[in-house]
């Protein structure tokens, strides 16, 4: 596995920190949050507690990048959500030259740097062509991450057999019930 695929996973993985379906948030807490960071590799361990404000970004930067996994399913568009837009502005990063080709680096430490790294991930699959395959499956009560390996791209939910089967069976209810209609 290359290393910008390793990026894609992670990302998939920061997204998938909250379960729709279950309502339940890794990223709950600023502890909860450092904990997640510091065994994904991105904060070393005893690192000091995040305040609020940094969730609050964390969690906008989650929900942004979820948006924009969604947005994989259509045509490409120009607009990001607006809370990608705010979190990934508060994010302390630089270009750096050294290496065979320019990346972006988190500046400082701490918590804003951890997450910092999440935004260059971005920037790394886009780099391997694995940032259009991350998508958002469309079941409406699902939205889990998943990294789309179809040869054509066009995977729509995180398991057919669970999500595709629910939407399939709801349509077909509905037609059925319009076509029961007098």
């Amino acid at each position: 596995m290359t290393e910008t695929s390793r990026s894609a996973l992670l990302l998939r993985d920061f997204v998938n920190t909250l379960d729709v379906e279950c309502d339940a948030d890794e990223l709950a807490t600023p502890a909860k949050l450092a904990e997640w960071l510091t065994s994904h590799g991105l904060l070393p361990p005893g690192s000091p507690v995040p305040d609020e404000q940094t969730l609050t970004t964390a969690t906008d930067l989650r929900d942004g990048l979820r948006e924009a996994m969604h947005a994989h399913h259509a045509p490409a568009t120009d607009d990001l959500p607006p809370e990608l837009e705010t979190a990934l502005a508060r994010l302390p990063l630089r270009v750096t030259l050294t290496g065979p080709r320019p990346t972006l680096v988190p500046v400082g430490t701490g918590t804003p740097a951890a997450l910092a790294r999440l935004a260059a991930a971005v920037m790394e699959a886009s780099a391997d062509g694995s940032w259009p395959r991350l998508k958002v499956c469309l079941e409406r009560t699902c939205r889990w991450a998943f990294l789309d390996t179809s040869k054509n791209r066009s995977r729509n939910w995180c398991s057919m057999r669970v999500c595709g089967n629910r939407t399939k069976t709801r349509a077909y209810r509905q037609r059925s019930k319009l076509s029961q209609q007098p």
